[in-house]
């Protein structure tokens, strides 16, 4: 059975990597902003590199940011993805699509890098999202802002604060790591969302 699988284009980076980490799984996407394509989906990746105000600005300008909210198939938003899933980022004060009633805010620090940029491990995984994968497994992540822990929460990461490695609410999930590029635990990510959820 083939699922159709859609990658919603806008003018966020990263697209590319997620269309060969899944060609890498056996799987093909489409990248499209045609809504009519998008609903058709089985599923739907929100993926993203970039910055949030100018990215929501992008959404609101074609209506994307309440068709996205409105999706009934699983979706899963990654990276930027998840922040713009989010009610609100610190970043540049923007409003987001407020499907999780999550606020972003970003790292305090005198003594870390800002951004976070590497391998970190996550924990508290409790979803059908990470089958088979382990407790304190490493992931990639490229960030300077974060969702605290909350309701929504179904892994935990550590970096100067705990916070959401990832949400799940409905149909959606988020994930704020890159599974396309942590290696064998984000290709079973991947395959969990595709094939499980």
């Amino acid at each position: 059975m083939s699922i159709d699988i859609a990658i919603i284009k806008y003018n966020a980076g990263n697209i590319r990597s997620v269309l060969y980490a899944l060609e890498r799984i056996g799987f093909e996407a489409k990248v499209t902003d045609d809504k009519k394509e998008i609903e058709r989906a089985d599923k739907v990746i929100f993926p993203g590199v970039g910055e949030a105000s100018s990215a929501m600005k992008y959404l609101r300008e074609r209506q994307l940011d309440a068709f996205i909210k409105n999706l009934q198939q699983p979706v899963l938003g990654i990276c930027l993805g998840m922040q713009l899933m989010c009610r609100y980022s610190e970043e540049n004060d923007t409003a987001c699509i407020g499907i999780f009633d999550e606020e972003v805010r970003r790292f305090r620090s005198a003594d870390h890098k800002i951004p976070q940029i590497g391998w970190n491990n996550i924990f508290g995984l409790q979803s059908k999202l990470f089958d088979g994968v382990k407790e304190n497994s490493f992931v990639y992540l490229v960030h300077s802002y974060c969702a605290a822990l909350g309701e929504h929460t179904i892994g935990k990461a550590d970096y100067i604060t705990q916070y959401s490695a990832a949400l799940h609410k409905d149909n959606f999930y988020g994930v704020q790591f890159h599974p396309e590029k942590s290696a064998d635990a984000g290709e079973r990510i991947l395959l969990n969302f595709i094939k499980e959820i």
